[in-house]
């Protein structure tokens, strides 16, 4: 589907018709739905074709923290192809790469929490999955506009990042706090990619909203994990 425009400028859903809107928002979370199932269907396969072990001793034989990093980075640039990329191509690629990114950077907590602390994972997913659908409701039922958290996610994604950095240089752990605050960013970031696919995305980029949704309840359940592991 081509995006409408005026003027060769882009036209937000939110300034399209109701059918258009509609169109727009089910295509999006039908993506979302897709990614999870998909990042869902590789962890699966990872740990029933015996690589789970391989993988989490490579990722943990290097500093965690790198690993914590790495888990920003992947979603700052994700949020960057959802952003710009306008080819369908291109963002379905962009998708399909990064689900499978976030499925091998997962594979040594899910293994650790797998062989440690049984029933955690499906825990953390409900948990998780509440927090997306309660913040999802506020978005829709308040038809509020959360564009004005870009700045605070930016300048907390930094932070965040700084103090990944700070922990691999001066040797120190992330600990329970951190991993709060992590949670609440991700909520924020929940709040405002709704926003976003409510008013601001144009009608071609639900594969990019959907890779930014999944990208924030991803995040989320990283560090609802984290929590429940750290009181284990």
């Amino acid at each position: 589907m081509e995006a409408r425009t005026v003027n060769d400028i882009f036209v937000p859903v939110a300034d399209l018709g109701v059918d258009a809107r509609a169109s727009f928002i089910s295509r999006t979370y039908a993506h979302v739905l897709g990614a999870i199932v998909t990042f869902v269907l590789l962890e699966v396969a990872i740990f029933k074709s015996g690589y789970a072990q391989p993988i989490a001793e490579t990722l943990l034989g290097v500093n965690w923290l790198l690993v914590l990093g790495a888990f920003i980075v992947v979603g700052w640039l994700a949020s960057r192809v959802a952003h710009s990329v306008v080819s369908p191509a291109a963002q379905y690629a962009a998708l399909a790469g990064f689900v499978l990114a976030y499925a091998i950077i997962f594979v040594p907590m899910l293994y650790i929490a797998d062989a440690y602390a049984p029933g955690v994972i499906r825990n953390a997913a409900t948990v998780t999955l509440m927090l997306f659908g309660a913040l999802t409701g506020i978005v829709f039922y308040t038809r509020k506009d959360f564009a004005f958290l870009r700045t605070a996610l930016m300048f907390g994604g930094v932070a965040a990042l700084g103090l990944i950095v700070a922990g691999v240089i001066f040797g120190f752990n992330l600990g329970l706090a951190f991993s709060v605050g992590m949670v609440v960013l991700a909520g924020g970031a929940i709040l405002y990619d709704t926003s976003n696919v409510l008013f601001h995305y144009p009608e071609d980029r639900y594969v990019g909203a959907a890779l930014e949704l999944f990208g924030s309840v991803a995040l989320m359940f990283w560090y609802v994990l984290r929590i429940f592991l750290s009181r284990d």
